[in-house]
């Protein structure tokens, strides 16, 4: 376990029951790659994050502060402000001063949470993007709290020390290793578990003989999709920027689940005529599935507890679950990942 003292924003008067809380480390490392010369949009990718999602967050930001943290300058991007510049130099030096100050502090409270772990029987909290490999093997070894999040809100949660342990799922390389380094950065180990296809859930048959992306554009196509923040949602956004189609196009678009298992049901009770999910979720329910993406299923954790026997029985669990399960692959071989960390 790795424990700081981080600066909080916490936005509302002391009686509010639910206040705005930002972390203010976060927020100036995306201040700072947006300076170093990073777009916004390259900046979430870097931090495993949806653009909206981000863009939401500094729009909610910039409205309880009541000032500007960048400046939209038409044809060059986005400049910082001289308040966010104010909240960086703000941060690092917070982050000196605790340094010097409260590392004798802090070691004292890791050794005494060392020590209650070993005598508490724990309950490992485990954020991760839904897959159905994933709740099979929580639910058959046991001990794990599983919390179903976005990719990104699942390593937003662990990179806070919300969690013990992340699930998040990637479809390209270049992507991988950004969020690779950010977590080996943040003193945290990865582990590759399985290989997963994505792609469009039909109705049994393909009635409306959907075959790619730009059919979903047709009028009577019905779309459903994933919650913002998910891992599937920024694929199927990525996807959708390459062939240049606009999601605005497509019916339904902003109609969301939260699950692979709900996008399924939205489609056999003819709510919806398709949808994205993983492979194995389609043949279960007797539909029709049109390849997108392969991509790699990934778990994160601190490195202090990497070996702990309860995370190799999670590992080895996905593993030999997805390698007999259609439309998975168990990934255990640093050959097999090859350029991704």
């Amino acid at each position: 376990m790795r424990i700081q003292i981080r600066p909080t924003l916490v936005f509302g008067n002391k009686n509010a029951k639910d206040p705005a809380v930002v972390d203010l480390v976060w927020l100036t490392a995306l201040l700072k790659d947006i300076d170093h010369g990073k777009t916004l949009m390259s900046a979430c990718k870097k931090m495993g994050l949806s653009y909206r999602n981000v863009w939401q967050k500094l729009n909610d930001v910039e409205l309880a502060l009541g000032f500007k943290l960048m400046d939209r300058v038409r044809g060059h991007g986005s400049q910082l402000s001289e308040y966010a510049r104010y909240l960086i130099q703000f941060t690092e030096d917070f982050d000196q001063k605790t340094m010097r100050l409260g590392q004798s502090s802090l070691s004292h409270l890791e050794e005494g949470f060392a020590q209650f772990r070993v005598r508490a029987k724990k309950q490992w909290r485990f954020a991760s993007s839904s897959d159905p490999i994933i709740q099979k093997a929580v639910l058959n070894i046991g001990g794990f709290e599983l919390i179903t999040a976005g990719s990104g809100e699942a390593l937003e949660r662990l990179q806070n020390y919300e969690v013990d342990i992340a699930g998040y799922h990637v479809s390209d390389p270049k992507s991988s290793l950004i969020i690779s380094k950010q977590l080996q950065k943040e003193g945290m180990q990865i582990f590759p578990v399985m290989k997963r296809v994505q792609g469009l859930l039909v109705a049994k048959g393909n009635p409306l003989n959907i075959i790619s992306p730009k059919d979903l554009l047709r009028p009577k196509v019905r779309f459903i999709n994933r919650q913002k923040g998910s891992g599937t949602r920024l694929l199927l956004d990525t996807i959708l920027a390459k062939e240049g189609i606009d999601a605005q196009g497509i019916r339904g678009y902003e109609n969301e689940e939260f699950t692979h298992t709900a996008i399924a049901t939205a489609i056999l009770a003819k709510k919806a005529d398709a949808g994205m999910g993983v492979k194995s979720i389609a043949l279960e329910n007797g539909l029709d599935f049109i390849q997108l993406k392969d991509e790699i299923f990934f778990l994160a954790m601190n490195k202090d507890l990497s070996l702990n026997t309860d995370f190799a029985k999670l590992i080895r669990k996905i593993r030999v679950l997805s390698s007999a399960s259609p439309g998975y692959k168990s990934i255990g071989l640093k050959r097999q990942i090859a350029g991704w960390l």
